[in-house]
């Protein structure tokens, strides 16, 4: 990994998160290279595909929800409520 040659000032919210990322015998500069990637990364999108389901996936958890949701109004009526 590369050496610092510049000084960025953070918050301690972000100094903490740097921290806690940080493996052993890394600086935080190596934490960020490895986070945001090096210039031989240049181009690659960390956020590609992270958090995003199939659309069968999403279909379940759609209707599991749904299915959870008329239960608790069912519940809420049985109850007196509303």
């Amino acid at each position: 990994m590369g050496a610092a040659d510049e000084q960025i000032r953070v918050s301690e919210a972000v100094k903490r998160e740097i921290k806690r990322r940080r493996r052993e015998g890394e600086s935080y500069n190596d934490v960020l290279e490895r986070l945001f990637g090096t210039d031989r990364d240049r181009g690659r999108d960390l956020l590609a595909g992270a958090g995003f389901w199939s659309s069968e996936k999403a279909d379940r958890v759609r209707e599991t929800r749904r299915k959870y949701k008329e239960k608790s109004k069912e519940r809420i009526e049985q109850r007196g409520g509303r």
